[in-house]
Order: structure tokens, then sequence, then C-alpha cells
């Protein structure tokens, strides 16, 4: 099969040829630039990029070696590197989408490249941070390995009121906005074979937190519904015409478009089924079946960290058809119990290693036989796409890497035991 046909295959509970096999396909199935650079310098690999297009993070783009070696079936839309090998089409590739860049440091020293409009300032105490017309907003401190929230990164938290809310109101796109996504999206699908990923967002409370700092916006659930209705209400709003506009344009070259709100903490919801249920729920069933409607083919895939199994028939409700990053180490998260009860109407997207576990404190050999079980437990009837819990780490070593992903390829042939 082709990666394209092999991960269609499998979201529609089918066997494919083999498990489908996911590193860079959106933000929370990646790998950070440290660990990207200690991987190549591992596996003797001189030269290339190392591209860092998500600094918050400190994620970086696999480049065509990761993709052939490690026998990758999904492509972000948001790449700027070409995603194949073959030196005509690279160049057309990144000349029409590859953007700008300049080169960087990485916190251990290692390089990078980093986009040329990334401009961080000294902190004055061997950090970083970054500014806008609110003050600082994002920091990195000194032998931090991320950017983090600064102080000035929530524009709404001045709000006791929905009076206070004023004229505020998200962005709307236009044709304009989504223009570059579907002239990028229409080359991936025309010219690879790959499954290809969109990231849209489509958030109600994670982009809340963010409006008005993450305990405000709690305590507006809990105190104020009127205020948090108000908020959500806008936000989705504003998601329901920018998705429909985003699948219309883009969705006719897309095979997956990825949603995310993280719902969850290590123990279990960050609210009762009841209070997601009567505030979020109904926001993301509007953007999701939105979706849907405008692009039928186009499978919905939402990333919530956590322990979310009590908000998962809510999930399925609105929609969703892949679960990410499946954070099996959370309450209520095991991989048996995931597959029993909900293998027949979600694909499990991720789930394969812990990367706050075994990936990054095991041997490789533990490695392997954490990725076999898992693929014994998700893969069985389709319904698998396999990746590690959420992106690699700096400390994950490289030989684990290696031995997680030659792993999966081998265990992963169908029928799976």
């Amino acid at each position: 099969m082709t990666p394209r046909e092999r991960v269609r295959h499998t979201l529609s509970h089918r066997e494919p040829d083999r498990v489908p096999i996911d590193l860079g396909g959106m933000g929370s199935t990646n790998i950070m630039a440290i660990a990207y650079n200690r991987l190549k310098a591992f596996l003797g690999i001189r030269g290339g990029t190392t591209r860092l297009y998500d600094w918050g993070q400190q994620l970086c783009e696999p480049e065509s070696w990761a993709i052939e070696r490690f026998h990758l079936d999904v492509v972000a839309l948001s790449r700027s590197l070409s995603p194949v090998s073959d030196p005509e089409r690279t160049r057309e590739f990144e000349a029409r989408f590859g953007g700008k860049w300049k080169p960087w440091v990485l916190p251990d020293g290692s390089l990078c490249e980093a986009e040329e409009s990334f401009n961080p300032e000294p902190d004055g105490n061997g950090g970083w941070q970054m500014r806008n017309e609110r003050g600082v907003w994002a920091v990195m401190p000194k032998s931090a390995l991320y950017f983090d929230s600064g102080p000035a990164n929530h524009p709404l938290d001045h709000a006791r009121s929905v009076a206070d809310l004023g004229d505020w109101k998200p962005g709307y796109a236009n044709e304009g906005s989504y223009k570059n996504a579907a002239e990028k999206a229409k080359w991936l699908h025309e010219n690879t074979d790959f499954a290809i990923m969109a990231g849209f967002g489509g958030g109600a409370l994670e982009p809340a937190q963010g409006l008005r700092g993450w305990g405000q916006f709690m305590e507006d659930l809990a105190g104020d519904p009127d205020l948090a209705d108000e908020i959500i209400g806008r936000l989705t709003d504003a998601n329901v015409h920018n998705v429909k506009l985003f699948m219309e344009m883009v969705g006719p070259y897309l095979d997956l478009v990825q949603m995310g709100d993280d719902l969850g903490t290590q123990a279990g919801p960050q609210m009762s089924p009841g209070m997601y249920h009567r505030f979020i729920h109904p926001a993301h069933k509007a953007v999701y079946q939105t979706a849907k409607k405008t692009a039928p083919n186009v499978a919905i895939f939402l990333h919530s960290c956590g322990g979310i199994r009590p908000l998962i028939p809510d999930l399925i409700d609105e929609g969703v058809e892949a679960l990410n990053p499946v954070q099996t180490n959370a309450a209520g998260m095991e991989p048996e119990g995931l597959k029993r009860d909900f293998g027949e109407r979600l694909t499990f997207w991720g789930g394969g290693a812990e990367v706050a576990g075994v990936l990054t404190y095991g041997t490789p050999d533990e490695v392997r036989a954490q990725v076999r079980e898992r693929i014994r437990i998700f893969g069985p009837g389709g319904g698998f796409v396999f990746c590690q819990v959420h992106n690699i780490q700096a400390n994950v070593p490289p030989e684990n890497i290696v031995a997680m992903y030659e792993a999966a390829y081998e265990f992963g042939r169908y029928p799976v035991s």
C-alpha cells in the first residue's frame, strides 16, 4: 500500500498491510530539535537541515532521510522542507513553500535554522524573552529547554463581566488567509503519496484559558457562566466560519484535519464530564461537524492530553475519528480498556511508547518490548497509527528512538501478534 492508502485504511477500521507510522505529522507527534541533532549524530548523518518550526516546543521537521529510514506515512501541511528526496521536486517545493530561515543556536549549543521572524531578546539573566505591545509574553529562562507563557500572555485577563469584553472578537479568515495552504496541500497531494494532515485548532477551552489565564477561566466556568459562555461563543463563531472556508479551500487535498484542545491532566479531566458537556462539548461539535460536512472525506483528528477517558463518549458524538496522544500512563487511559471500549469508533493515534517512561528511561530492548505489546493491543482490526505518547523530548536516548521505529516497522505487519 501507499502511505496514504495505509492511513485511510486504518482510519476506516480495516487492517492495512502494516500499522502506519507517524513522526512529525503534527505538533504533538514530533521530536525536539536537540534530540533530532543527537539522533543524526548517533546515526552518522552529516549535513542537512535541522529546522526549528515550533520555537515554543523547540520542535523540528523530520527530513526526507528520516521519513524514508523510519517508514513514515504522514506529513504535516505546515512543512517547509520537502518530504521527498527527489532533487527536482525538492527544489520546486522549497522554492514555493520553504519560507525564510536564519541560523540559530539551540539551548545545548547545537545548530539549527529558525524562522526569520523569530527574534527573541536577551532577558538579562542568561535567558530569552519575547515581547509584544502588552509586554513580555513568552520566556525561556537560562538553562530551560522551552519557551513558556510570560506575564503579558492573557489579553482578556482584565474582564470582570461580559460588558468588559467590549467589541473583542477572534480573527475571521478570508480566502486570502488559506490560499498558500491550499496550494501547498494540492502540491503534496499530487506529488507525493503520503497522508496529509493540516492543523486547524478549533479549540474552546485552551484558547479561552490563553485569553483569560488558566486559573481565571476555570473560575469563570464555575462562578461566572455568562462570561464563560460569551468567550466560548465568540471563539466558536469564528472557528465555525474559519473551518468552513478552510475545508472548502484546503480540504479536497487532505486526509486529516487536526483539532486541538487539551482537556485532561495526569489525574483525569480538567473538569467534570457534566461541566465539559455543558460548556465545551457544543462548541467542539459545531466546529468538527462543520468541518466534516464541508469535506466528508477528511478525518477529524483531535489532540487532547491527559486522562480524558470520561469525555470520550462526548468526543465521539462530536465527530472525532482519531485521538492523540493516547496518554497511556494517565488515569483511566489503560490501553486494553481503550481498545475494548472505543476501538470500533476511534483510531488511536499514539500510545505506542511512553516518553515519560520506557522511551526515556528504559533500554532499547525494553522499548522494543513495549512497542510490540502496544501494537498487539491497539493494532487488531485497524484503527491504530503508531507514534510515541507526545513529542520525543531532548533527553530521549537516540538508541531508544531507533529501537522504537525499527520495532514499529518489524512488529506492525498484519496480522499482528
